[in-house]
């Protein structure tokens, strides 16, 4: 399992996905009803386009020509934008978006659309307590028909595989089955069938259903055609399977202690997707064998810290919601989440020797992980109740220190031990960051007594150095060589100081540089907002040159150390729906009970509070709501220096150097032959051969054309080679090796690899893993071999050398 990030964005959150039936062509939707068209496969996006008002619904026909969406009370459906190689009649069109028709009927926002199997009908289901019927094009006979009889919002409607049935539900746990019939059939339907008696067909409700969920509301529902499944989400983090039409229970299962906001099965029936929004959680469960295929959370509340494993492979955050994980960056997928912190985490820090992570928490104990076996193995706590907020760790891991803001105490813990060695006092206030030098040689802390003080931890009498500033310490970084530190300040300024001579060396002014956007509740301009204008992380690049700077503010900004100027500004996010991401506000937002965007005029927050009138469009004016702000809190650098990632609104964010997604030229070349390879070869095209090769997949023709590329060209050829190639060929030298006598060459080949690639190589380490293993076994053979040539001749050889020798003439 993989995850990826498209290369565009919203200007608000996305309210609505859509995918056509084949996959390709991906629609989503923000909250203002703006949608952009991409191509999934190639991550591209084809169109913009807004449907000039917020969207509540959206659905692809299974025909994949239309798609319909809800827009407030009204239905309208339009042409599906066709796309070449689809199976659509009529190949690539022009206008990616033709409206083709508007349906109007419902007295409420719309919440569900649903197609027949054969497009040609749809259901829209609605707040109103209806559901209607619509036909796509003007039919002979067809009129369309209004479903009722619910006594809340209707959560969705299908059709049944036959269409002869249509099954709808609604929030009050209600499961109505609905059936065509015609007046002949009457003597055949139950006496609680209710129709209407004027027209000789009707769809009347057959069977009545319910669930029983106490206190509960249905929230989100599912039905796949084919195979008659229903499943049913409930606001207890519930979820049930049924087999329609018996409404015979296959399983129920909790799996979250939130509301489950949507769900969806998969072709062929087997999988089930469920996602809870308020946890960020999803699921993809097998309901056959009952077990995970995926399971993810990502962090329930704001993040704290952020820290990279030693090798580089993986990331380490803490939050607010008491839960350390550790996040794969080659997946993206959290593959550990501890939780034994009963309060916001707000540092975690790595070892420099050995797989041990340590946290600092709110709820006053400091923790130590074993990444190896997961687990805790050693807990800190200081003789008074503290909320600890900073943390350091000695490089050797043997020294642990916390400091907090409720004392102005710096607290030192022996790691093997547990026990508590000493506090460090000296500060006049709160300890707010912490940091050892990579020597090992001192502590570095700042406070908001406006000092940083330097710490000589191991001598026998801890000494101290202060150095004084002109604002309260935000942060501190240390570079890489112990020789400088770099500390921010609530004045918005970024000074450097020499370790050695406790001297200033430099200064640079940043509050220009992070100062950021406007919030909605803001009585100045974003140019005279003092709140952005400060840095409260920092991070030095691995050679120490850069240093990542990030606030309360949608920038990061890479700096020079040497010179002190601004290498680049990072936009971590534009979206409106955070504050603090506008530079202007418009002045017709804000109205006589504040700002709109803080009125909470869409909805009721939950289903324990409706308390709205069905069909009333506004909720109550005094109810508002929050939104959350802009910011980064922590940023660090990888240790190879080639990426760096931040902690901010958004969640974590990751930047690189390296780019996941390969280009191959020789995808998109309809000419590749046999005949055409081996020309290639006599030519002396020995790459486009190479590859074509592999393109073609014959063991006899790759095998032919890497035994005719000269040696000579090896290391050339190596440095050439797309990376989409590099595992095959990898593995191919590596069995070539057991049936080839070419040893200098395979060898060869694989030297020229393993150095011309190895940073590739060493971040995609579990996806080649298998491939490396190969070569690493083919090489050790070969060793091997030559070890077994040589002692068996050695002999032969000591023979030979001590023989007469004869003088030539």
């Amino acid at each position: 399992n993989t995850s990826y990030t498209l290369p565009f964005s919203h200007r608000r959150d996305i309210s609505r996905l859509a995918l056509n039936p084949n996959g390709t062509v991906l629609l989503s939707v923000d909250e203002d009803g703006r949608a952009i068209l991409c191509h999934l496969p190639q991550r591209l996006a084809l169109y913009h386009f807004s449907f000039k008002a917020p969207i509540s619904a959206l659905a692809f026909s299974p025909s994949g020509r239309y798609f319909a969406v809800g827009v407030g009370r009204l239905v309208e459906v339009w042409h599906a934008p066709a796309i070449p190689n689809s199976v659509l009649d009529g190949g690539l069109e022009f206008a990616p978006f033709v409206r083709h028709h508007v349906h109007a009927g419902h007295h409420d926002a719309v919440q569900r659309l649903e197609w027949s199997g054969d497009s040609r009908f749809f259901l829209s289901s609605s707040e109103d307590l209806t559901v209607r019927m619509w036909g796509l094009d003007t039919q002979e006979g067809f009129m369309p028909t209004t479903l009722g009889g619910h006594k809340e919002a209707v959560v969705g409607a299908w059709f049944s595989g036959d269409q002869e049935a249509i099954y709808t539900v609604s929030q009050d746990g209600a499961l109505f089955h609905w059936h065509f019939a015609s007046v002949s059939d009457s003597a055949h339907l139950p006496d609680d069938f209710t129709g209407n008696d004027n027209v000789k067909t009707w769809w009347g409700i057959a069977q009545r259903h319910y669930f029983f969920q106490n206190n509960a509301k249905l929230s989100c529902a599912a039905y796949h055609v084919s195979s008659s499944l229903f499943v049913a989400g409930f606001s207890n983090g519930l979820f049930s399977l049924y087999k329609l039409p018996d409404f015979h229970m296959i399983q129920t299962l909790s799996i979250s202690q939130q509301e489950l906001s949507d769900v969806a099965i998969n072709q062929s029936g087997e999988w089930l997707a469920l996602g809870a929004a308020k946890l960020g959680q999803l699921l993809v469960w097998d309901w056959q064998s009952e077990s995970y295929i995926l399971k993810q959370q990502g962090h329930a509340d704001a993040l704290n810290d952020l820290v990279y494993s030693r090798e580089g492979n993986s990331i380490v955050t803490a939050a607010d919601d008491g839960k350390v994980k550790v996040w794969d960056i080659q997946s993206g997928f959290c593959i550990v989440t501890f939780t034994e912190h009963s309060s916001g985490v707000t540092a975690c820090k790595f070892a420099l020797k050995g797989n041990v992570l340590f946290t600092a928490s709110l709820d006053g104990s400091v923790r130590a992980w074993d990444l190896v076996r997961y687990r805790n193995f050693r807990t800190f706590s200081a003789p008074t109740r503290l909320s600890f907020s900073s943390l350091a760790v000695d490089p050797g891991g043997d020294v642990v220190c916390a400091g907090s803001l409720d004392s102005f105490n710096i607290y030192i813990w022996s790691v093997q031990t547990g026990q508590l060695l000493d506090q460090l006092a000296g500060h006049e206030g709160p300890v707010s960051s912490l940091a050892f030098t990579p020597s090992g040689g001192a502590l570095v802390s700042g406070s908001w007594d406006h000092t940083v003080r330097i710490w000589n931890v191991f001598d026998r009498t801890p000494t101290t150095e202060a150095l004084q500033l002109q604002a309260n310490i935000t942060d501190i970084a240390v570079r890489p060589d112990s020789k400088q530190i770099a500390v921010s300040t609530l004045d918005g300024q970024l000074t450097f100081w020499s370790l050695a001579e406790g001297t200033q060396s430099a200064s640079l002014d940043g509050r220009r540089d992070v100062s950021g956007g406007r919030k909605s509740s803001d009585r100045r301009t974003a140019a005279n907002a003092a709140g952005t204008k400060i840095f409260s992380c920092l991070s030095y690049s691995a050679d120490g040159t850069c240093i990542i700077a990030g606030g309360n503010s949608k920038y990061l900004c890479l700096y020079d150390v040497v010179t002190g100027g601004l290498l680049k500004k990072y936009t971590i996010s534009v979206n409106l729906s955070l504050q603090g991401t506008q530079a202007y506000l418009n002045s017709r937002a804000l109205t006589e009970a504040g700002p709109a965007g803080l009125l909470d005029d869409k909805s009721e927050p939950s289903f324990n509070e409706d308390r709205r009138v069905p069909g009333a469009r506004r909720g109550d004016l005094s109810s508002t709501r929050t939104q959350p702000e802009v910011r980064v809190t922590a940023v660090a650098f990888s240790p190879a220096g080639r990426a760096f990632c931040a902690a901010s609104t958004e969640g974590l964010l990751v930047y690189s150097l390296d780019h996941d997604l390969h280009f191959d030229p020789f995808e998109l070349d309809i000419n590749i032959t046999r005949s055409n390879t081996l020309k290639a070869v006599n030519d002396g095209l020995y790459l486009r051969a190479l590859i074509m090769g592999f393109r073609l997949n014959e063991n006899f023709l790759l095998k032919r054309v890497f035994e005719t590329i000269p040696l000579m060209e090896v290391t050339f050829l190596a440095k050439q080679l797309p990376t989409v190639y590099l595992a095959r060929l990898i593995r191919f030298v590596a069995q070539t090796t057991d049936v080839s006598p070419h040893l200098e060459r395979n060898l060869r080949w694989i030297e020229a690899l393993l150095n011309t690639h190895g940073h590739y190589l060493k971040t995609n380490m579990p996806a080649i893993s298998q491939d490396l293993r190969v070569a690493q076994k083919a090489i050790k053979t070969i060793q091997a071999d030559l070890a077994r040539i040589a002692d068996e001749n050695v002999h032969l050889l000591d023979y030979v050398l001590s023989g007469p020798t004869r003088k030539l003439d």
